[in-house]
């Protein structure tokens, strides 16, 4: 209790959230960090699991060789590279590690989705005539939504929780609070951190959730389906 009422205490005093240690600073860097390694990882595998996917060849192998970097520590990775001569590169020890651990839950995903849409609707939009990619863009990405947006919000919140480490390379983010606490023995401000760290994630979570409901291209045919659901049950009352 001792620990969590210091960590409200750290959380409440203004002087820990300005100047270049305070915690809207390290937020800021967390945030470009994370999204900046988002970015990276979704140019990387979305263009690679949506082709493959689309074609059915040889996306097993790719996702079996994606998953490698789930059965290696992010840690060992970042330490590995950060002793290698890209640890004088800035962030980008830090930003390679965190790749690696954000491209197999959207490898995965999205190939699952492609490959699991509905073989009917994909085989009618074909007997219609149309291309390779009408039939991606029209019939196999809308039916893969719900797993695509999936492997973002687990990328996504693995990478914010994750970015912690770059602390432990020299790197900013809120993963400096907690070092910081470690270094000066203060329970209260690792608390803190750790607080920071998964508000964020929640945070991050929500938004993403916020987004995929918003951007939902088979929203307006479930609304419909609702609305055109009670209608037989009437139907069947009134006889």
């Amino acid at each position: 209790m001792d620990a969590i009422t210091g960590a409200w205490r750290w959380l409440a005093a203004a002087a820990n959230w300005s100047g270049e240690k305070g915690v809207w600073h390290r937020l800021g860097e967390h945030l470009w960090l994370s999204g900046l390694t988002l970015l990276i990882s979704c140019l990387i595998a979305l263009p690679v699991a949506v082709w493959l996917g689309h074609i059915g060849k040889g996306g097993a192998l790719a996702v079996n060789i994606s998953n490698v970097g789930r059965a290696v520590p992010t840690f060992a990775v970042l330490v590995l590279l950060t002793l290698s001569p890209l640890g004088a590169h800035g962030d980008w020890p830090t930003l390679i590690a965190l790749v690696l651990f954000a491209v197999p839950p959207l490898l995965t995903n999205v190939h699952l989705g492609i490959r699991e849409a509905d073989r009917d609707a994909v085989e009618a939009a074909r007997g219609m005539g149309m291309s390779g990619p009408q039939l991606l863009w029209r019939v196999e990405i809308p039916l893969a939504y719900p797993l695509i947006m999936t492997g973002l919000r687990s990328a996504a919140v693995q990478v914010v929780a994750t970015a912690t480490l770059a602390a432990m390379a020299g790197g900013g983010g809120l993963g400096r609070i907690i070092t910081a606490g470690f270094g000066n023995y203060d329970t209260a401000q690792v608390v803190a951190g750790a607080v920071l760290v998964a508000l964020l994630a929640l945070l991050v979570e929500g938004a993403l959730v916020l987004l995929d409901r918003a951007c939902d291209p088979m929203r307006g045919r479930r609304r419909a389906a609702r609305g055109k659901a009670p209608a037989p049950a009437r139907a069947a009352q009134s006889a």
